[in-house]
């Protein structure tokens, strides 16, 4: 059966986020905190992270009480945010989203589907704010028990 799913590098990018998310304001986190508790691979974290905070999302902070923190807070992070910082823009299907590169789209029955369900992915992802699902201070849930 094929499924059409995220990609491993975004769910780790959205348990990250929501640990992230979890923490006391300005309260900074380890990557092997982060990737005990996620359950992400601590490897796989450090390049995810780092493109997190390339994109603005996460900041680091060094010294003694160094790690990891989210750079706005998490009722102003969503989904969509997080997801485009480690993939770039979301695309439902090649003829939908910021670049069409179906030659077919313009004669195909299928393309108002697939930009309705283009448009209501976004929007979902778009409302969904990490503090929706990580109350600061809860103990962090896997994303397949939300």
């Amino acid at each position: 059966m094929s499924l059409m799913q995220i990609s491993r590098r975004v769910d780790y990018a959205l348990r990250a986020a929501i640990y992230l998310a979890q923490q006391e304001p300005g309260m900074a986190v380890s990557v092997t905190e982060i990737s005990e508790n996620a359950d992400i691979p601590r490897k796989f974290l450090e390049k995810i992270i780092q493109d997190m905070i390339h994109s603005g999302l996460v900041i680091s902070r060094r010294g003694s009480h160094g790690g990891y923190l989210l750079n706005r807070s998490p009722a102003e992070v969503s989904f969509k945010e997080v997801m485009e910082s480690v993939e770039g823009p979301i695309s439902l299907n090649i003829c939908v989203g910021d670049h069409n590169l179906c030659g077919v789209s313009a004669r195909c029955g299928m393309l108002h589907v697939f930009a309705e369900g283009q448009r209501r992915l976004i929007e979902l992802f778009a409302s969904t704010k990490l503090a929706d699902l990580a109350p600061v201070g809860s103990p962090y849930k896997s994303i397949a028990t939300l």
